[in-house]
């Protein structure tokens, strides 16, 4: 499973086959599937691997303060391993340690008095937040310069003035972009929706 996750840390989910994982440990590829059948599910035990690294959350029963602190966690996880947001959609949540995030996602929810599909909605919905946010992050979000010509001629045709008016406010990228305002409006607006949904 190490040299798997090594792998897929260095080169990416789709460098990891049977194949270079039994090289590298010197093992024969087809010995491999006495283990794990199938690369679906290696992806599975190598998710669940990595989740045993995720930073504990103390739990403080603010839900607004614990999802902010799970998703910095979540952000964390996924930024010391690139691969995990593309791995993560669609993925089954078997192994005890991602089952350990849905407990506290669960747990930090149980405040608001939201049934139980609308709080595995909200925690599912934030760790695809993590999972946008961090690709954009891995992807770098300056623009190159090919694409600053085009959009500021685009601009110029005046045929996008709100745009216009936001890239004159500097809404171009000055800097990196607020991880925890972001998530803190995403997370406040999910939860308050669900919440004013209870009494209508």
């Amino acid at each position: 499973m190490d040299a798997a996750i090594g792998i897929a840390d260095a080169d990416g989910l789709g460098a990891v086959t049977m194949r270079r994982i039994a090289q590298q440990i010197g093992a024969g590829a087809m010995s491999l599937y006495t283990y794990v059948p199938d690369k679906d599910r290696l992806v599975d035990l190598m998710v669940d691997r990595v989740g045993a690294t995720r930073t504990p959350v103390e739990l403080t029963g603010d839900w607004r303060t614990d999802l902010l602190a799970l998703a910095r966690s979540q952000r964390s996880l996924m930024l010391a391993h690139p691969w995990l947001p593309a791995a993560l959609p669609n993925r089954r949540v078997t192994g005890r340690n991602m089952l350990a995030y849905l407990e506290q996602g669960l747990a930090a929810l149980e405040p608001t008095g939201l049934g139980g599909p609308a709080k595995l909605e909200i925690v599912a919905l934030v760790t695809g937040l993590m999972a946008t946010f961090v690709t954009a992050e891995l992807a770098g979000s300056t623009p190159v310069p090919e694409q600053a010509a085009l959009i500021g001629e685009a601009v110029a045709s005046g045929d996008f003035p709100q745009l216009g008016a936001v890239l004159a406010e500097g809404g171009q990228g000055s800097g990196e972009p607020d991880f925890d305002r972001l998530a803190a409006w995403t997370i406040t607006g999910l939860v308050s929706q669900a919440i004013g949904s209870l009494s209508s």
